[in-house]
């Protein structure tokens, strides 16, 4: 593997206390036989249990720690965004605070950046966390591959890896409904997974609800994309074209039979299938016009309350790489 000369991990943390010296741990065991300089970034996203007292500790002893604490919680997205933002590694490794994706798993992630991919995810090879939850992140991807294309792989999940120069693609965006993946399609071309391991959360409960993933895809398919308003269009026109097709036949009937075509049943269904249309094409405009809405009121992704970093800062920000600005002059 080639040099890396700096590299940020940044870990979005939601009540998990107890697991952040083991991971903060095996960090450090494994950046320290694989790159010259890093950091580790502990974003909290408003945690109810110790999880900002335990990251001030944290920092306090060790000058490769810091840590941003958000006024309210955010969602894992805009945390992750939070630290991406102030990162300053020339690499980004992403990962979740429950220790199932190993930290031990980082070098395979940076092996396959080095052969000149933009982005890389580490997707884990076993672990069934049941049918619903199953289903809900196969919505999820899907809505992912939709919004961003079919450059984006099949499998992705919140353990990646990318050059940190890909963050100025989305310098500007202050959208509430935060994808991490899609931002990085917007300046990279190159998406690729590889398999890594995946252990069972060490302590407490995921964050990641039922209701929380349904939302995500929600967000990704009306923040991110036109085309649920295209295929509303479709259906529009389907519903039309089948609305001259049973005129048709109703004309047809009444010519050819001499009389009109029984039946309530038949009519009922129609005004139903034209409803359910008229309803779900205004449902799906009322979702892009209160985006636009949220936008327009400039509500940010998250908002930090405080940051904490060691008495020494490792990297140093004239070694950062901060991307250009991009502010009018």
């Amino acid at each position: 593997m080639s040099p890396v000369r700096t590299l940020t991990v940044v870990v979005p943390v939601y009540n998990s206390a107890t697991i952040l010296p083991e991971l903060v741990a095996r960090l450090k065991g494994v950046l320290e036989h694989t790159v010259a300089e890093y950091e580790l970034v502990l974003v909290n996203d408003f945690s109810t249990d110790e999880s900002w007292a335990r990251i001030v500790a944290l920092a306090e002893e060790d000058p490769h720690v810091r840590g941003l604490d958000l006024m309210r919680n955010y969602g894992q997205h805009a945390a992750t965004l939070a630290g991406i933002r102030t990162a300053r590694g020339d690499i980004v490794v992403t990962i979740d605070d429950d220790l199932q994706n190993p930290p031990e798993e980082i070098p395979k992630l940076l092996a396959k950046l080095d052969e000149g991919h933009d982005v890389v995810y580490g997707v884990a090879v076993t672990g069934d966390r049941g049918l619903v939850r199953n289903v809900l992140t196969w919505l999820t991807k899907l809505a992912l591959r939709i919004a961003v294309g079919r450059q984006v792989p099949t499998n992705v999940s919140g353990y990646r890896a990318f050059h940190t120069g890909l963050r100025r693609a989305f310098d500007d965006f202050r959208s509430p409904y935060v994808s991490v993946d899609v931002l990085l399609s917007w300046g990279a071309s190159g998406f690729v997974s590889v398999p890594v391991r995946h252990e069972p959360r060490r302590d407490g409960r995921s964050g990641y609800t039922y209701g929380a993933l349904a939302t995500h895809a929600l967000n990704v398919l009306t923040g991110f994309t036109t085309r649920p308003l295209r295929a509303v269009s479709l259906i529009g026109l389907a519903t039309m074209l089948f609305g001259i097709g049973v005129l048709a036949y109703v004309l047809g009937y009444y010519f050819v039979q001499q009389g009109d075509v029984p039946g309530f049943p038949f009519l009922a269904s129609i005004i139903v299938i034209f409803a359910g249309a008229q309803l779900l094409s205004l449902g799906t405009i009322g979702e892009y016009i209160a985006r636009m809405h949220m936008r327009l009121m400039g509500r940010p992704p998250f908002t930090v309350r405080g940051e904490v970093e060691g008495p020494t800062t490792h990297l140093r920000p004239e070694l950062a790489a901060v991307p250009e600005d991009h502010s009018p002059s």
